[in-house]
């Protein structure tokens, strides 16, 4: 029988409901940990409530003897991220785990793109994600230790189309996150990110008009979100890893790049625009980047 990595731990995982997040409960349930199971029932574009999913979860759980907890807050609101908070260390004691999973799609090309729909998408994503750490952060400090996963995207790594809302967000997450990591190691607190490919609500807006498209989409369905939990688990259960972003495609795991100096270019007189035009930009234009996309970068089959 494998070891239970997270036995008397206490985790809190939003948008728990469905997908990667249900599946991250799921496995961290079954490794011995008792799980705040947030999730509002929104549809993928935030519309609407239900609270069958978030409860069904629990039930799963608590059928097969584990310990859980539902709750139905927006991470979008502070106040209400603070009740999920409060609910973990009433219920259980104490909190170890914060996952910051939830999210919704509100996809248009960026000239069509409403303030709402990058307001809304922000808010729940990235403010979300703050709004959940910034007070797990005073329980964290408080006991010296404590452990955050984001979930980001390889949309925010490297680019999509028509999802200007969601790459921000999502590489915002990884500022947030690094941020953390930086402000919190003094108190035993580490932050990663995880880069997802799993087929979910979040990717089943993804036109499939053409074969090709169609061919990768039905890629996508074998990209199931337990190799996402697996990752979660293991980033709760060690004491060592902060800083990072990962990123988890099927069988594959990628350590992702951070922003780092490619080239550089001096000139003791200075420059002006005649000689960055001239000199600069042609010495450095071999190391710009393409306008890639996540498909441009990752063109291998997953494994």
């Amino acid at each position: 029988m494998e070891k239970k990595l997270l036995e008397g731990k206490v985790a809190l995982v939003t948008g728990a409901g469905r997908g990667v997040g249900r599946d991250i409960a799921l496995m961290m349930a079954e490794h011995g940990a008792s799980i705040i199971v947030n999730d509002i029932g929104s549809g993928g574009d935030g519309e609407g409530l239900d609270n069958s999913p978030a409860r069904n979860v629990v039930d799963e759980i608590q059928s097969k003897g584990g310990i859980a907890a539902v709750n139905y807050g927006s991470v979008s609101n502070f106040g209400q991220a603070k009740g999920m908070v409060e609910q973990a260390v009433d219920s259980f004691g104490r909190l170890d785990i914060v996952v910051n999973n939830a999210g919704i799609l509100r996809d248009a090309i960026f000239h069509k793109m409403s303030e709402q729909d990058f307001d809304q998408v922000v808010a729940v994503h990235l403010k979300g994600s703050f709004n959940v750490s910034r007070n797990a952060a005073d329980v964290f400090r408080s006991q010296q230790s404590g452990c955050f996963v984001h979930m980001t995207s390889t949309s925010g790594l490297v680019g999509n189309l028509g999802q200007a809302n969601y790459m921000s967000a999502k590489l915002g997450i990884v500022g947030l996150s690094k941020s953390i990591a930086l402000d919190m190691a003094r108190y035993n607190v580490r932050s990663n990110c995880i880069s997802p490919f799993a087929w979910s609500r979040m990717t089943e807006s993804i036109p499939a008009t053409t074969p090709e498209e169609m061919a990768r989409v039905e890629k996508l369905r074998q990209m199931t979100p337990d190799k996402i939990a697996v990752v979660a688990t293991a980033l709760a259960a060690d004491e060592n890893v902060t800083g990072q972003i990962f990123a988890v495609r099927n069988n594959e795991i990628f350590l992702m790049g951070q922003s780092r100096p490619l080239r550089g270019m001096q000139r003791s007189k200075g420059w002006s625009a005649a000689t960055i035009l001239d000199h600069a930009f042609p010495a450095l234009r071999p190391s710009f980047y393409g306008l890639d996309r996540t498909t441009d970068v990752f063109t291998w089959e997953p494994v």
